[in-house]
């Protein structure tokens, strides 16, 4: 056995037995704290996907939250009593009713998304910088505004009231929407959903460290240094790009669907601008293109904005309610995102720098 690989396989045990232990050491603390894992783990995969298009093909994409709202409203659409309430003929074709498997719709929402992702890269392959982040800016706004006015003449998405009653995942007999009890220990809803988004979030975290080190990474990556030499090399410029777009946006389709299942509602507010703003901040503050600085600046802007409302409130309280907490609360986000990028330019956990990196047997005497 190979004596150097031993502390990286320690590492890796006490890594899983911490990801499995947590949300049982958090849930007597309360739910709520379990529910700020999930949605952190829903946001590492959003921001994993992004930093195929941002990170790895160099590609400013301000508009990623609408493959997410893709994903989310395919969902909702076919695991809830929506579209059979609404259309006749739905309902004569489905007298039981839409209920779409999880093992189903995670592929179905990732090749929409997919086919989405290249539809909105076709038309930008010529585009670069400022220009290419406000095509993508309309493009997912154009998905938002889609989604709140598809509520007439045909009610398809409900409009600004969103679409509720959506199925919960059921995994065999397991469902996760009710506790589910383990001889004389229970194991709540949130929890539930935790173990099946850490499943997912680690394949997902294998998928793009095998395409970072794939030819297609090192093909991407020559497109973001530079992409008129990547052209004079021979590289297929258009198709590479259209492959990022895609991809990224199948990861967006997936978080959407565990999404819509989790919340169990769905609405037009969920995506909006900020949402895509807040995933790019994710990319940028772990570090663009690592993959290990992708995951810690999600968790970070998951779960900061709620540890700061421990400390809203104090001093909400002390300035005797002038303060709204609420803002207060964003303030305080945007004054450590600061801080973080005046100290760490290059994010929290930047990738290794080529010039930093040693040549093998460069020490070698």
């Amino acid at each position: 056995m190979n004596l150097r690989a031993l502390p990286r396989l320690h590492l890796f045990i006490g890594c899983a037995l911490a990801l499995a232990v947590l949300p049982l050491a958090l849930q007597p603390l309360g739910e709520a704290w379990v529910r700020i894992l999930d949605t952190a783990l829903l946001y590492i995969l959003l921001a994993l996907g992004l930093n195929i298009v941002v990170g790895f093909a160099g590609l400013l994409d301000l508009g990623y939250i609408a493959f997410y709202a893709v994903g989310a409203y395919l969902f909702a659409l076919l695991a809830s009593p929506h579209l059979v309430d609404n259309l006749p003929a739905v309902a004569a074709l489905f007298p039981q009713g839409l209920h779409l498997p999880i093992w189903a719709a995670i592929p179905l929402a990732a090749g929409v998304a997919g086919l989405a992702g290249v539809l909105l890269g076709a038309p930008t392959l010529k585009l670069r910088g400022d220009y290419l982040a406000i095509v993508t800016l309309g493009f997912g706004e154009i998905i938002r505004v889609f989604m709140n006015n598809l509520d007439a003449p045909v009610n398809l998405t409900n409009g600004p009231k969103g679409i509720n009653s959506i199925d919960p995942i059921r995994i065999g007999t397991l469902n996760l929407g009710e506790p589910w009890h383990l001889g004389g220990f229970t194991l709540p809803p949130v929890t539930l959903h935790y173990y099946l988004f850490l499943l997912i979030v680690v394949g997902a975290v294998v998928l793009t460290q095998r395409l970072h080190d794939s030819r297609l990474g090192r093909a991407w990556m020559a497109i973001r240094e530079d992409e008129i030499a990547a052209k004079a090399m021979g590289l297929n410029v258009r198709n590479l790009k259209l492959l990022a777009f895609g991809l990224g946006a199948m990861f967006g389709g997936v978080s959407g669907v565990l999404f819509a299942s989790f919340q169990g509602f769905v609405s037009p507010e969920s995506f909006s601008l900020q949402e895509s703003v807040l995933v790019v901040a994710m990319v940028v503050l772990g570090g663009l293109g690592h993959i290990p600085g992708v995951i810690l600046g999600a968790f970070l802007l998951a779960a900061l904005p709620e540890v700061l409302r421990q400390v809203a409130g104090p001093l909400q309280a002390m300035t005797d309610g002038r303060l709204d907490a609420a803002i207060l609360r964003q303030l305080l986000i945007a004054l450590a995102m600061i801080g973080i990028m005046l100290a760490r330019p290059r994010g929290l956990w930047p990738s290794p720098r080529h010039e930093d990196r040693l040549i093998p047997d460069e020490g070698a005497p």
